[in-house]
């Protein structure tokens, strides 16, 4: 049920640069916190559903939603284990290798990951014996952390944690935050305090979704309460200059359905030379017409369009009588699934290798997640892979199901099935 959500009857104000936001990026209706999965004794206790709107700046053109979930519920219990991704912690692993590579980093070096959730990245330099530190909200997994032995503390980050770090431990010669920004509601305050911490010639990473990623591939899915802001490369920029940080490089990324790595240092004491990637992808984003409210208002169509061939395809199967479960419990699911009405009618289950959500229901659409086991013995017709950008990992883990025939099925940009 929706329970009552106060009105709000102050003017939403952009949080980059405070202009009134007055246009509709995409309005995906209503639905629970992503990662609020469920108990079994919670089922008929109701759930609180809140607007998932997300709207642009007609200023600086920074896509974001409303504070309608405060941070603290969403991060105080987080379902979200970054080391369950093999392909993830790959990623991480060639990043701490390059970064130390690229900024030579020694055993004197001093390295801080903002949003560091259970260790997967900062392990390398644990076992390169860098010194290193993890910031991160939530206890779940900063718990998780220090069992592996990650320097971790919990808590959120912003200018006044960033100068509680530097008097205890020093300044950064590296400081990372990869998927974090987007999750912030005062992206100032939390970029400003990289600025407090980053040593004279140290250097910042961010890796985020990249908004033209985002749109072109109408990721919709990706748009829930935990990330107040979706970025593109020219917004981001803007906000680290105002904040005392200049980009110097940038990279586009596979990773979570194409993303950007974002090199920053120091307005006034940063040695690196600005690369031509820069200059480069800002030109492509005005190309793309990211400077022009009209390109951001055509999105709605496109969400609308992709929810009916889901629907479609699932209505299909059932008249079929072919039985469809999903692979993964992911927090973009869960978009996906209250947006387009999808209850365990057309999605039996779920099955998902993060054991915290074994025996627990989908937010909202309620629908149970077993372990990855429960396939071999369901054999399903379909598997609806939900963090379809890990499709190609999850393919090869569930070669196994050619047996009975089985077909993989990936829903965004559009309904693909795959034997």
């Amino acid at each position: 049920m929706n329970a009552p959500i106060p009105t709000n009857t102050e003017q939403a104000l952009c949080r980059a640069c405070s202009t009134p936001l007055e246009h509709t990026f995409v309005d995906l209706g209503k639905s629970p916190p992503c990662e609020a999965f469920l108990r079994a004794d919670q089922l008929e206790q109701g759930e609180i559903f809140y607007p998932l709107h997300a709207l642009v700046c007609s200023e600086c053109f920074l896509v974001q939603l409303k504070d309608y979930v405060d941070a603290d519920s969403i991060f105080d219990d987080y379902a979200y284990f970054s080391s369950f991704s093999d392909s993830w912690l790959e990623h991480a692993r060639q990043y701490c290798a390059d970064m130390t590579e690229r900024f030579g980093l020694t055993r004197d070096s001093f390295c801080v990951e903002v949003a560091s959730n259970d260790g997967y990245l900062l392990q390398n330099f644990v076992r390169a014996k860098i010194r290193c530190l993890g910031i991160e909200p939530s206890w779940t997994v900063a718990e998780a952390a220090l069992e592996v032995g990650v320097p971790s503390m919990q808590q959120f980050f912003s200018r006044e944690t960033a100068r509680a770090v530097r008097e205890e431990h020093g300044r950064a010669d590296l400081m990372t935050a990869n998927n974090v920004v987007a999750h912030v509601p005062d992206i100032n305050d939390f970029v400003g305090g990289f600025q407090e911490l980053l040593a004279p010639e140290g250097v910042v990473t961010l890796e985020f979704p990249h908004l033209a990623r985002l749109m072109d591939q109408v990721q919709y899915d990706t748009i829930y309460h935990e990330h107040f802001s979706y970025l593109s490369f020219g917004v981001l920029s803007g906000i680290l200059k105002n904040q005392g940080l200049t980009v110097f490089d940038v990279q586009e990324l596979k990773t979570h359905g194409g993303s950007l790595r974002v090199f920053a240092q120091l307005n006034d004491s940063g040695t690196q030379e600005i690369n031509k990637s820069v200059k480069a992808l800002l030109k492509e984003e005005k190309r793309l017409g990211f400077k022009e409210l009209r390109t951001y208002l055509k999105f709605t169509e496109l969400v609308e369009r992709s929810k009916r061939e889901t629907l479609k395809f699932l209505i299909q199967a059932k008249e079929e009588e072919k039985n469809v479960v999903a692979y993964g419990a992911p927090g973009k699911g869960n978009t996906l699934l209250n947006y387009c009405g999808v209850r365990s009618d057309l999605i039996e289950f779920a099955v998902d290798r993060n054991p915290y959500k074994h025996g627990r229901f989908t937010p909202g659409t309620q629908i149970p997640i077993f372990p990855p086991e429960a396939l071999e013995e369901a054999r399903p017709d379909y598997i609806f892979i939900l963090p379809w950008n890990l499709e190609r990992e999850i393919r090869k883990q569930l070669a196994y199901v050619r047996d009975w025939g089985a077909k993989f099925v990936i829903p965004i940009p559009e309904i693909q099935i795959l034997g």
